[in-house]
């Protein structure tokens, strides 16, 4: 999965504190998250290693920002991955970033199958290819779905309720962390 947006403001600035403070609480729900396979890191950051060079998308052109939000991460299945992103800590960025970041004229995120760790170049391409070509079996997002056999994929709505219960359950106290941080 990868994800891109631009800010509203620098990444230090109070327009942008929201996301910043809640940051590393996204972090850490992700990587205790049902299905969580990994992440790549941001160079010259601590934190996990880097899957290559980051890069960006050609929709920062232009923006005055050299760099950007972006994520890169592996996970199991769609389903853990919509679990997460939709409920706890994550459901509760999504629900102000509108206040952090400008509106989209991209997708939000683009998701592939891979039997390997992709980097920030393959993440950009696939990105970019959805914005051009729209969803297919090589890149797609949660509306459209394919299956690694290339096939639409019906999603498994119980499935994902479940796995939300045990995201709420799990996350709890990082929840809690969260809802005191102002936007």
């Amino acid at each position: 999965m990868y994800n891109f947006g631009l800010f509203v403001g620098p990444y230090d600035s109070p327009e942008v504190e929201g996301f910043r403070v809640r940051e590393p609480v996204k972090f850490a729900a992700a990587e205790s998250a049902e299905g969580f396979v990994g992440r790549s890191g941001y160079d010259g950051e601590p934190g996990p290693e880097g899957w290559g060079r980051q890069v960006f998308p050609r929709f920062i052109e232009g923006s005055g920002f050299a760099t950007a939000p972006s994520s890169l991460s592996l996970w199991t299945d769609i389903e853990s991955l919509m679990a997460f992103s939709y409920s706890g800590v994550h459901a509760d960025a999504l629900r102000h970033a509108r206040n952090w970041q400008l509106p989209r004229r991209w997708p939000a995120l683009v998701l592939w199958w891979k039997e390997h760790r992709p980097d920030w170049l393959e993440a950009v391409f696939r990105f970019e290819q959805l914005h051009d070509h729209g969803p297919g079996p090589s890149a797609f997002q949660f509306k459209e779905p394919y299956g690694a056999d290339g096939q639409r994929l019906v999603l498994d709505r119980e499935r994902i309720r479940r796995l939300s219960e045990v995201s709420a359950e799990r996350h709890e106290d990082l929840l809690a962390a969260v809802r005191g941080i102002g936007v």
